[in-house]
């Protein structure tokens, strides 16, 4: 009887592409064999049986023969990736039952979010907003930038298909860890998946940490304010605040990369605030579209807009003196610099952009 082989559930290793498994085969001391000394492969009939061998020179006829075994066929031919998928996805479960994984000091799961929150994402990224993506050379390949983008949408879809994007256009496939307002972190499952997602609580303390370990850092400075702003201000950006993110990277001596998105503004067009119920819930507004709430859970689906986001010609912070960072007009020059740079992508973008949906 041929020998069983076992598949360890946690081996994460390729095994395609270069060629099919060794194969173990046992062989005869002589007969059947090449001028070379080697052994020639035996073939299954269709039957699925391999042919008796006949009774090699000097041993007993009498010794029953063992069955050699058919050889194994490549793992690309029997349906090898399926097995590779399952075989790592129960790799994945185990590490996930066990403990067996890491996580930073700011709570970031690099495995979960490439494998788990990445994939979930990709598709409404590719297939529904069919985000494109340009100047991503932009972005350095190394070392921390401090990437700032214009928020807007009702809902903050825009942070997390700009974390796709980076992470899916760039050449080094780089990471972007979003400054996120208290309230994301406050609410319950979304505080979770936030922290494992490798976002963190929008204060200069961690943003600067984060650079100085050279991440790239997403910043929107509009805030609430850029997000729940009604539909007829519409890519008019908002007040950027006190220019704090100018700050952290003055201090880290990263790059400013300023971010234009289009596409955003028009999945929930926010047509009114219902401000008594925004107080009641504790929330900074509560939208009005056309749909929600109308028709329910059904008026929370965004519309398919097509996307484009376009990172600009980073700004330099690294030729500055250290006490740059406290100097108010300079950081006031400087945020008016990345917003105006914003602002007019964004209308250079709208005039190039011939429908909200194509």
């Amino acid at each position: 009887m041929a020998d069983a082989k076992v598949i360890p559930f946690d081996d994460d290793r390729s095994r395609s592409g270069g060629g099919s498994r060794p194969v173990r085969r046992r062989t005869g001391g002589g007969g059947g064999g090449r001028d070379d000394g080697s052994t020639a492969p035996v073939s299954a009939l269709p039957g699925g049986r391999l042919p008796e061998p006949s009774p090699e020179a000097g041993a007993d006829p009498q010794e029953p023969q063992r069955p050699q075994e058919a050889p194994e066929p490549p793992v690309g031919e029997t349906g090898g990736g399926w097995d590779r998928r399952i075989a790592g996805g129960l790799a994945f479960l185990r590490r996930r039952v066990t403990g067996d994984y890491e996580v930073d000091e700011f709570g970031y799961d690099k495995e979960l979010t490439d494998q788990v929150l990445m994939s979930a994402l990709r598709p409404l990224a590719d297939k529904y907003f069919r985000v494109e993506v340009k100047g991503i050379e932009n972005i350095p390949s190394d070392g921390g930038a401090l990437i700032v983008a214009n928020h807007s949408g009702t809902l903050p879809l825009d942070g997390l298909m700009l974390q796709v994007a980076v992470h899916d256009n760039h050449p080094a496939e780089r990471h972007l860890r979003l400054l996120a307002a208290d309230l994301v972190f406050h609410l319950p499952v979304v505080n979770e998946l936030a922290r494992k997602a490798g976002h963190t609580l929008a204060c200069a303390e961690d943003a600067q940490r984060l650079l100085e370990l050279g991440e790239i850092v997403g910043v929107m400075p509009e805030g609430f304010k850029g997000i729940g702003k009604p539909f007829s201000d519409r890519y008019k950006l908002q007040r950027f605040g006190r220019g704090g993110f100018v700050s952290t990277a003055l201090r880290a001596g990263a790059p400013i990369v300023p971010c234009s998105i289009v596409g955003a503004e028009e999945i929930y067009p926010m047509i009114g605030n219902a401000k008594t119920l925004a107080r009641l819930l504790g929330f900074p507004y509560f939208p009005i579209t056309p749909t929600f709430p109308w028709l329910g859970l059904l008026g929370a689906v965004p519309l398919p807009t097509k996307w484009t986001i376009q990172f600009g010609e980073p700004i330099p912070t690294d030729g500055y003196p250290p006490e740059a960072a406290e100097d108010p007009m300079l950081m006031f020059n400087l945020t008016d610099q990345v917003r105006e740079q914003i602002q007019h992508t964004l209308y250079k973008l709208l005039v190039q952009r011939r429908s909200v949906f194509f």
